[in-house]
């Protein structure tokens, strides 16, 4: 009878799911390393000295210590307004250590994540947000592709004629 309930365990053991960072390996990267990831989704690894609201509600994660002056700080976090409602608030954060998962961006003369969403910070991805060049003028209602592609034009390609040309 025991054999039977260790295998059930064992079995059951393995349909549960993993949490988000056992199951993810990547290690994360310290702050001062985020310039030489740019353009890669990375795990970045900071210490929060202060979180500070802009009056358009755009929020830094301050995470240079107050000794480094603003124009040596080479990295920030950043979540802007229309990100409150995924990302919550962020005022828990200020003195701890955190790993924050995003896109490093080249942000003016520093590197930077953009902090979308609160599952970010578990090791979640960032929000998706569509490119609004790429829907320019599409509707799925009325039939179109959402690419301009000269293959799916009416016509198809032009046809070669075998016969010489005429003069």
């Amino acid at each position: 009878m025991r054999h039977v309930a260790v295998l059930w365990l064992a079995v059951a053991g393995w349909s549960v799911p993993w949490p988000a960072s056992a199951a993810t390996s990547k290690p994360c990267f310290d702050m001062l390393q985020a310039s030489q990831h740019l353009n890669q989704d990375v795990c970045i690894h900071a210490h929060v000295y202060d979180v500070i609201e802009l009056a358009d509600g755009t929020r830094f994660l301050d995470v240079c210590s107050p000794e480094t002056s603003d124009a040596a700080c080479r990295f920030t976090i950043i979540s802007l307004r229309q990100d409150q409602k995924d990302v919550g608030s962020l005022d828990s954060l200020r003195g701890q250590e955190i790993d924050v998962r995003g896109t490093v961006h080249s942000l003016a003369d520093r590197a930077g994540i953009i902090l979308s969403h609160e599952r970010q910070l578990h090791g979640g991805a960032e929000k998706f947000r569509p490119n609004p060049a790429l829907m320019k003028g599409f509707s799925a209602a009325d039939g179109k592709s959402a690419f301009d592609d000269p293959a799916f034009k009416s016509g198809g390609h032009r046809r070669k004629s075998s016969a010489a040309p005429t003069e």
